[in-house]
């Protein structure tokens, strides 16, 4: 097998061609504060040969797919470890955020009352939050902090609200008491989606 003389640009090529999913700036700009940090190495410990430098500067799969993962994308590992190409958005965030949003909305206003025999307004909201939660969960525009607290906030929460009201109140609270709850609730909700809104990534 053929080697390069140059191991130091044999390192950066194999951290180039790992780092391929990572936009054409932040990957020169990898490749050159690499090239950056051997050099200052070498003036500074001129007895160290480069081969140790660049075995501690890590693997160039290692480094890549920590480029990757800061530059925000969610990288997938292929069967032979290589990094693969980010993963693009395919639905639009605002997509998962508009179906927790409504999903109290359809509730309220599909639902016919306990004395049907089927209510469709629980299964409407149910199935929209459920189908939102995963949306949001699988989405790329989101860290895992913020997947993690958009779920709790409009779904486990106001769930655990709903049902806990039902069960003090016997399942028949006034409803005066249940609209301010919805309300509440809807609140809870909005404000979590607008947050979610704000610090998704572009």
């Amino acid at each position: 097998m053929k080697t390069s003389a140059d191991p130091v640009r044999d390192y950066l090529s194999a951290v180039e061609r790992e780092a391929s999913a990572l936009p054409a700036d932040r990957r020169q700009e990898l490749l050159a504060d690499l090239a950056e940090h051997i050099e200052v190495t070498r003036a500074e410990r001129p007895g160290v040969a480069t081969g140790e430098i660049l075995a501690e500067l890590g693997d160039p799969r290692t480094i890549a797919a920590t480029a990757l993962s800061e530059a925000g994308g969610e990288t997938a590992m292929t069967e032979g470890g290589a990094a693969a190409p980010a993963r693009r958005g395919k639905v639009h965030p605002l997509v998962p955020l508009l179906m927790l949003t409504l999903s109290l909305p359809f509730t309220m206003v599909f639902s016919i009352g306990p004395d049907a025999a089927f209510d469709p307004g629980p299964v409407f909201g149910v199935l929209f939050r459920l189908i939102g939660a995963v949306l949001l969960c699988t989405s790329v525009h989101w860290t895992a902090v913020q997947k993690t607290t958009g779920v709790l906030l409009t779904v486990v929460v106001p769930t655990v609200l709903f049902v806990t009201w039902n069960l003090i109140s016997g399942w028949a609270a006034p409803e005066t008491q249940a609209l301010l709850g919805s309300l509440g609730a809807l609140t809870l909700i909005t404000g979590t989606s607008v947050w979610l809104w704000r610090t998704r990534r572009v």
